[in-house]
C-alpha cells in the first residue's frame, strides 16, 4: 500500500496478512484528504483502529502537528513502529491499545480529526463514534468507514458534513459543532 500525498508520497507501507484487516482503499483516501484539504498543519489527528496505519500516516504526512495511532495487535504494532522509523515520522506516535477503552480516558476536546476504521464485523461503530466525538475540538471532524452506510445514533454534538462509498466500503464524516445558545429576549 502507498501513501497517496504529501510529503511521503508514494511511499509503500506494508500490510500484514491478518483477518479482517482491510487498509482503507486508495480511492477512499484521496477522497477524504480531498474532503479535509490537503494540508493539515496544525492539527492533531488520532487514528484509533490503526491497523496498517494509512490513515495516520497519510495525515502525518499531509503535516498533521501530531498522530496517535492506536493498534491492539502487537505484530501490526510493531509494523506500525518500524514504518515510523523508516519514514522518520517524529510527528507520529503509535500506542499498543484498545480503542475504545483509550478513547473513554483520554482528555476531552484534544484532537482535530479522529479517524474510525473498526473491523466490520466487531459492531464497534455506534461505540466508537460516541466516544470520538467527546475527543473533538470545536469544529473537528470525525470519520467513520464500515461495511455498510452508517445507521446508529449519532451523538448530538455531530453534524453530518460528508459521505462516501467506494466499493463495499462506505464513509460517514461528522462536524462537531457548538450548541446554539438561546436568545436572551427583553
Amino acid at each position: 500500500m502507498r501513501i497517496i500525498g504529501g510529503a511521503w508520497k508514494r511511499s509503500l507501507l506494508p500490510v500484514a496478512d491478518k483477518p479482517g484487516l482491510r487498509p482503507t482503499p486508495d480511492r477512499l483516501r484521496e477522497t477524504l484528504f480531498n474532503w479535509l484539504g490537503q494540508d493539515l498543519s496544525g492539527w492533531r489527528v488520532l487514528d484509533a483502529f490503526a491497523g496498517s496505519g494509512a490513515l495516520g500516516f497519510e495525515a502525518a504526512s499531509r503535516g498533521a502537528a501530531e498522530v496517535t495511532l492506536l493498534e491492539q495487535d502487537a505484530e501490526l504494532v510493531r509494523s506500525l513502529h518500524t514504518s515510523r522509523e523508516r519514514l522518520k515520522a517524529t510527528t507520529l506516535r503509535v500506542q499498543r491499545a484498545d480503542a475504545l477503552a483509550w478513547m473513554a480516558s483520554a482528555p476531552p476536546a484534544a484532537f482535530e480529526l479522529v479517524l474510525l476504521d473498526p473491523p466490520f464485523a466487531a459492531g464497534l461503530g455506534e461505540r466508537a463514534l460516541a466516544a470520538a466525538a467527546r475527543l473533538l475540538v470545536p469544529g473537528g471532524l470525525v470519520y467513520l468507514e464500515a461495511g455498510e452506510p452508517y445507521a446508529g445514533t449519532v451523538p448530538a454534538a455531530l453534524q453530518p458534513w460528508r459521505s462516501g462509498r467506494a466499493g463495499a466500503v462506505h464513509a460517514a464524516l461528522w462536524q462537531h459543532h457548538l450548541p446554539t445558545e438561546p436568545s436572551l429576549s427583553p
